[in-house]
């Protein structure tokens, strides 16, 4: 069973930055991929990056692309994501997530990801 624990995020105006970061409860190296997702209320959960934590290749959603950067650290077991040029649209709970072994991390979906974070807002105002 892996545990991710998250921190960071809060409350940022229009063109800001937030870094948050996911710990995880065994070697990341071990696990085969992590991802960010993010849920706005009334909206489905959506992937907006994902990284292999061997080969540190790393997939973005388009609305994030050029502005996020999802990063991790081996040897501190903890994966990252760098939120630059926040835009209100950007407001959402944030998650970390575990994927299954083999999935395609360019896809980015939820049901790809069976370890999940606890959860942080960010809130972007104009």
């Amino acid at each position: 069973q892996v545990q991710l624990v998250q921190s960071g995020g809060g409350s940022v105006q229009a063109g800001g930055s937030l870094r948050l970061s996911c710990a995880a409860s065994e070697y990341i190296y071990s696990l085969y991929g992590m991802g960010w997702f993010r849920q706005a209320p009334g909206k489905e959960r959506e992937g907006v990056a994902s990284i292999y934590t061997r080969t540190g290749a790393t997939y973005y959603a388009d609305s994030v692309k050029g502005r996020f950067t999802i990063s991790r650290d081996n040897a501190k077991n903890t994966v990252y994501l760098q939120m630059n040029s926040l835009k209100p649209e950007d407001t959402a709970m944030y998650y970390c997530a575990a994927s299954k072994p083999g999935v395609p991390l360019s896809n980015m979906r939820v049901t790809d990801f069976n370890y999940w974070g606890q959860g942080t807002q960010v809130t972007v105002s104009s």
